[in-house]
């Protein structure tokens, strides 16, 4: 892998995560009218201001407007069993449009905020992130040594799956991971080479990618259902807000009848999570996924839960997700195993493992038909709202205390 300065960060509209295709079919199906804004924000401090990457980063989501989507990429998604025929049709037709985002300083502060049709402004959100990713460590010294460097780290990645024994695989449970590293990848180049490396390294624990576009070149299975703002949309469709986590689950499970069965548990918290998981929900999807909180707590909460339902824990799947490396997915995996099903996602520490610190940058969702909606986080600096009178009465609502470091 050779990082090249020049070339464009976006080379396909297919190179976005899964769950955000699945979303996207869903809310055009429930909601095609719906309005929203999303606002990117950088949660560390930089090497260098993020501001100074304004121009480039406009050239490139001019890019991203020239591009649509190919036949065989369409092709693609239509084979999935999830994807409908129309969605497909309505992307084969579907560009960007450049009058729908808008990139300003602040300071030394990057802001990127799109805002328009939710079907339209949702798909900038994976493109924008690994944008100004990549365009930040171009700008950073010493590719050749942090390229060595990072091939070493991914090579004792490998070694550990190889070497870990009976702690990976017996006859309980076998240890499975999938790459979430798209988002904030070091680069596209790189991003390739680790899913490549691990798919034929270490095929009986590496299962897949949320990368669509690498799914489909290196022949993976991809990876993903649901993210926050597909819940929180619901907090602004018209349901009594204390129901709109019921809503969203529902409308999901009409859509899908069975495939993506994988529950998202922490917009408001897991514990007002759990209290609308009822029987229903709990028999008709498969599992959980872990986003925010201490994983341990979690999932000793979602087992509980399904035991007090009366359903087999070894029934259902954990899916890990938060901040994960490998040594922590396999100390959960060993926690776990025998009592429940789990699996593991792991982003940042696969696709941007470097001697660089990462950039912890989002871009959330932070209205819906002119009202806003919010995501109350069980870890400290994760709850994203700009209006805290909003945010008091959804802690108020689903009785979930401020969560504080």
């Amino acid at each position: 892998m050779k990082q090249n300065n020049q070339a464009p960060v976006v080379r396909s509209l297919l190179e976005n995560d899964l769950y955000k295709f699945t979303m996207w079919q869903a809310l055009l199906h429930s909601h095609p009218g719906a309005q929203a804004e999303y606002a990117f924000v950088c949660r560390n401090r930089p090497a260098y201001p993020l501001a100074e990457l304004k121009a480039d980063v406009e050239a490139e989501l001019e890019r991203l407007c020239a591009l649509s989507f190919r036949q065989d990429e369409l092709d693609y998604l239509r084979s999935l069993r999830f994807i409908k025929s129309d969605f497909v049709d309505f992307l084969s037709v579907f560009r960007f449009q450049q009058r729908f985002i808008e990139v300003s300083t602040e300071g030394e502060q990057l802001r990127i905020v799109a805002r328009g049709p939710l079907v339209h402004v949702m798909a900038f959100e994976i493109f924008v992130l690994y944008i100004v990713n990549e365009l930040y460590y171009r700008r950073l010294p010493g590719d050749a040594e942090v390229l060595e460097e990072m091939r070493a780290r991914l090579a004792a990645k490998i070694d550990l799956l190889r070497t870990a024994g009976e702690l990976l695989s017996g006859d309980d449970a076998h240890f499975t991971f999938v790459d979430f590293g798209l988002r904030r990848r070091y680069s596209g180049a790189w991003q390739a080479e680790v899913v490549g490396r691990l798919a034929e390294a270490v095929p009986e624990h590496f299962k897949g990618t949320s990368n669509v576009l690498l799914a489909k070149e290196f022949g993976l299975i991809p990876i993903g259902t649901m993210a926050h703002e597909y819940l929180q949309a619901f907090q602004a469709f018209g349901f009594r807000l204390r129901d709109f986590q019921k809503s969203s689950l529902e409308a999901w499970v009409q859509e899908f009848r069975g495939d993506l069965g994988i529950a998202l548990t922490d917009v408001v918290g897991m514990d007002a999570f759990l209290a609308d998981f009822d029987l229903y929900f709990a028999k008709l999807f498969d599992g959980l996924r872990h986003d925010s909180g201490d994983p341990v707590v979690w999932a000793e909460k979602a087992i509980a839960h399904y035991r007090k339902l009366n359903i087999d824990p070894l029934t259902k799947r954990l899916v890990f997700s938060d901040g994960l490396d490998l040594p922590r997915s396999i100390a959960l995996f060993q926690r776990f195993r025998g009592r429940i099903q789990t699996s593991y996602g792991i982003g940042t520490n696969l696709s941007n493992d470097t001697p660089h610190q990462a950039l912890n940058i989002v871009m959330k969702m932070t209205s819906c038909n002119g009202q806003p909606v919010a995501k109350l986080s069980d870890s400290p600096g994760k709850t994203l709202c700009d209006d805290q009178t909003f945010l008091a009465y959804l802690r108020q609502v689903f009785n979930h205390p401020e969560v504080t470091s």
